[in-house]
């Protein structure tokens, strides 16, 4: 009988662990928001667009998330989901050669054009600061500008 009583709180135990974790997972995607960014003035319809969203740590050199979006009639878009509170930084840019990578000339400037979440493109590099935008509990849509 102590075998039995054991057995059923073990299971008792287990399924209100499991229930946890579902809600758990369930209130943690309901915080997570939609990042939708397009681009309307592509030079041309060849190669892609290749769009990065950056956190301040990784900004420029490591994407939280990456993605390489086709063109059609000189548009592009793309959506990051489940991206979660904090701020963030969109970058990208078109891939005319599709070498998955932004070319430079030797003097060190672009020869793919670009654009930020913010379309604030000062002369350098892109500045995180400059960039930067905030998700709170909302979906977000950017228009970038190359």
């Amino acid at each position: 009988m102590t075998k039995i009583i054991l057995v059923f709180v073990l299971y008792l135990i287990s399924i209100i662990g499991f229930s946890q974790n579902e809600n758990s997972e369930i209130n943690k995607k309901e915080n997570l928001v939609s990042i939708k960014a397009f681009v309307n003035n592509v030079s041309s319809n060849n190669g892609k667009v290749v769009f990065g969203i950056y956190s301040k740590e990784g900004f420029l050199v490591k994407p939280i998330q990456s993605i390489n979006a086709v063109i059609t009639e000189r548009k592009s878009s793309i959506i990051f989901r489940d991206m979660p509170k904090g701020e963030y930084s969109i970058v990208c840019f078109h891939d005319k050669n599709e070498n998955h990578k932004m070319d430079f000339s030797e003097n060190g400037m672009p020869l793919e054009d670009y654009g930020v979440s913010t379309n604030n493109v000062s002369f350098g590099p892109p500045q995180f600061e400059a960039t930067k935008f905030e998700v709170t509990n909302k979906d977000l849509t950017f228009e970038i500008e190359f």
